[in-house]
């Protein structure tokens, strides 16, 4: 049996060709990176516990009329999604002041905001990923003013969900970053992960702002315990329906 068609390799996933073009499957790696990968290490089991992590977010969201590109999970690393064309935008929501809100706005750690901030991206990792404002979206022309207002308002739908679930879980969703594409009939759907990796998340019973970080900051911070944070978000998760 041939080998499957490798499609493409990115920091997180890897991504192949299946019997029906309509359908790919992705293999979640256990590489680390951060800062645009320039700090790079492996986290031991971080492939299986995204996957499930995803998995079990993308049915949640599923059952709430968010459409996913995920089909099923054939093994504990490996998820079958539909085929997307990614619009070259990461969708950040932001339910809390952490990372770069406030490295570029002053803001404290912690602090709150009156109501969730959407913000976009360019999926550019030459020119690290910046931030658009509304007028350089126009001029990229990334995506179409109603794709924009599209993506708008489903990640405030996906962040409604997702900040409910997490609380039910004793976690707090500080922000996220999403991604989407379009299917084969120009759906948007969202595509990607939902995970550790793509999520910052505490842990509500823990007051000190190292202990309750259950996210990729353990990483990126060298705090430590990286692995067991991200078995204790998908037990919590999985346990959780």
């Amino acid at each position: 049996m041939s080998e499957p068609q490798k499609l493409y390799e990115g920091k997180a996933k890897i991504l192949y060709a299946t019997a029906d073009p309509d359908v790919l499957l992705t293999y979640f790696k256990d590489d680390a990176t951060a800062f645009n990968a320039q700090k790079r290490g492996s986290i031991q089991g971080k492939g299986v516990v995204n996957c499930a992590i995803s998995t079990h977010l993308f049915q949640q969201l599923e059952a709430q009329g968010i459409p996913t590109h995920f089909i099923d999970q054939p093994s504990p690393n490996e998820m079958r999604v539909k085929a997307v064309t990614i619009v070259p935008l990461e969708v950040v929501v932001r339910n809390i002041a952490a990372g770069s809100l406030c490295r570029e706005t002053g803001l404290t750690l912690g602090t709150v905001l009156p109501q969730p901030l959407v913000e976009f991206y360019y999926k550019n990792d030459g020119l690290g990923d910046p931030l658009l404002t509304p007028d350089r979206l126009r001029l990229l022309k990334l995506a179409t003013p109603e794709q924009v207002e599209q993506l708008h308002t489903m990640a405030l739908q996906i962040n409604q969900i997702l900040t409910t679930f997490f609380n039910e879980c004793g976690i707090t969703l500080v922000d996220f970053k999403l991604e989407f594409g379009c299917d084969r009939h120009q759906t948007l759907i969202l595509a990607d992960e939902i995970s550790p990796d793509t999520c910052r998340l505490w842990n509500q019973t823990e007051s000190d702002p190292q202990k309750r970080v259950l996210d990729k900051d353990r990483f990126r911070q060298d705090l430590g315990g990286v692995e067991s944070a991200y078995q204790q978000v998908m037990q919590r998760v999985l346990s959780h329906s």
